[in-house]
């Protein structure tokens, strides 16, 4: 894998986290591919607690009063107490010796004894004999010389590396990424919409990597909130996937029940007798063989049993299962739930729309997830709606950017664009934009069979009126086809040089 070149400058700002994952490509070709992810994730969360604690160290052995080894005096401020042979001054002095492997090793072990909440979570596998333990030092180093001393702004600064790093994973990963990895401008777009509160309960049935917690948290305390005033409960099916979601959750200091352990969702409901303010989730498209014949008579199917061959209603069904009496969910799902009438899924839609509970849906711009290049949809069910009867639909398949070749994003103003659509709508002020928004009454999609395609309800915008006359038109057309033709000559006489000076 390629390297980037960058300035000191660059590094220290807006270049940090491609320094970081330039050390992870330092691993590249030297690691299996799939303990890759988790060795660097590790090493990232190592570096941060340790740093936290080593500040927080420092300030005790000031105060004098010989607290630096009570653990209790890092917990109440939610710092981990880091033992002697975990810290990464330990770490540094050991980078370039034949053991790093079983002293990183150890310094995990060592983390897991001493905070029960992380057992099991942590990789342990740097001692592994096919994993470069030069290159590995290498990495340590890197790691070693960033200046954290600002912990507090680390603690942002390392999340978001982690953030930046494990989208690269997805990126690399292709389809396999998309299980722990929502893009990010997805996750703000539903949680500016939803909006979380302080004192909310706010849960995930398929978290991932847990993104949809971070945007929560991120939300409350830009909104002036107490960002630990907030309760999180997930629960996610893939072993390592959940491990990665508990290092998240600890790097951004989110205290979070994930369960003790990963968990099918369907079959074993960690969170059964919850209810919940906000659901966010981006759930898997399309899962077949999810375990229907199984669950049969299960009491979450209260608008239809979902067929054998698709979760989509399943997973729309157990959140609406899961939701308070004022509570919000914010879904992504793929474009086929919108109209599909296969097993009998128009019928549980329909029975949705009919209790009223679909407030919005928005069409989403292609090539946004590094998994699927297919267009989704963000669903948001809301129990008493602010405009009973009435669902918004908005077409933003306009919207984005593209960051290369494959990859869509949004940036912030097409996320305020949204939610302030969404916002109008909820208020009663908001008027029909054609080909972007429409507000709906839930008669008039009955008539359209329940569809919820926003493209039937938007229309196509008008294309802009045309004053230019014809002839000049005309001028104008024949005079850049001019230009074009001589451009195309030049170019040929170009080419024809070139090989005639290669012999050709």
């Amino acid at each position: 894998m390629a390297k980037s070149k960058m300035s000191k400058s660059q590094s220290a700002t807006i270049g940090f986290e491609q320094q970081i994952w330039n050390a992870a490509c330092e691993l590249w070709g030297h690691i299996p591919a799939a303990d890759y992810r988790k060795i660097f994730t590790g090493l990232i969360f190592l570096k941060y607690i340790s740093t936290a604690f080593e500040k927080k160290y420092n300030e005790l052995v000031e105060e004098g009063d010989g607290f630096e080894d009570d653990p209790d005096a890092y917990e109440s401020e939610n710092i981990f107490f880091v033992p002697p042979e975990a810290r990464w001054s330990e770490i540094a002095k050991a980078s370039h010796t034949p053991e790093i492997g079983q002293i990183l090793d150890k310094a995990m072990i060592s983390i897991e004894a001493d905070n029960k909440s992380l057992k099991g979570v942590l990789p342990k596998n740097y001692a592994n004999p096919e994993l470069d333990k030069r290159v590995l030092g290498n990495v340590v180093d890197v790691f070693t010389n960033m200046d954290m001393s600002d912990t507090e702004a680390s603690k942002d600064l390392l999340g978001r590396t982690y953030e930046y790093c494990i989208s690269q994973f997805a990126s690399y990963e292709g389809v396999k990424g998309g299980e722990f990895y929502t893009p990010a401008s997805v996750v703000k777009t539903i949680v500016s919409i939803l909006k979380p509160t302080e004192g909310k309960r706010v849960y995930d049935p398929c978290c991932g990597s847990g993104g949809m917690f971070v945007q929560s948290v991120k939300f409350i305390q830009e909104h002036a909130g107490n960002r630990s005033n907030i309760s999180v409960f997930g629960q996610e099916a893939n072993a390592d996937t959940w491990k990665m979601a508990k290092m998240n959750m600890a790097i951004r200091g989110i205290d979070a029940n994930f369960g003790e352990h990963h968990e099918d969702t369907f079959f074993h409901d960690l969170h059964s007798n919850q209810k919940f303010d906000f659901i966010m989730a981006n759930p898997p498209f399309n899962l077949n063989n999810w375990g229907q014949d199984k669950l049969q008579n299960d009491p979450r199917w209260m608008f239809g049993l979902p067929p054998a061959s698709n979760a989509n209603y399943a997973w729309i069904q157990h959140m609406i299962y899961h939701l308070a009496p004022n509570g919000k969910i914010g879904l992504v799902l793929a474009n086929g739930a919108l109209s599909t009438q296969t097993g009998g899924e128009d019928a549980i839609r329909a029975k949705i729309i009919e209790a009223d509970l679909v407030e919005g849906i928005i069409a989403m711009p292609t090539q946004l997830f590094y998994s699927v290049t297919i267009p989704v949809t963000l669903w948001f069910i809301t129990r008493n709606k602010k405009q009973p009867g009435k669902t918004l639909f908005i077409d933003a398949q306009n919207l984005g950017h593209m960051v290369d070749r494959k990859h869509r994003d949004l940036s912030d103003e097409d996320i305020k664009k949204l939610s302030e659509t969404f916002l109008s709508f909820q208020n009663g002020t908001l008027k029909d934009q054609k080909g972007f928004c429409a507000v709906v009454d839930t008669k008039y999609i009955q008539e359209q069979d329940y569809v919820l395609t926003p493209g039937r309800y938007v229309g196509i915008e008008d294309e802009p009126e045309d004053n230019e006359p014809y002839e000049q038109k005309i001028k104008r057309i024949y005079s850049n086809l001019l230009s074009i033709f001589e451009e195309n000559q030049i170019l040929e006489s170009k080419i024809k040089n070139y090989l005639k000076e290669l012999g050709i």
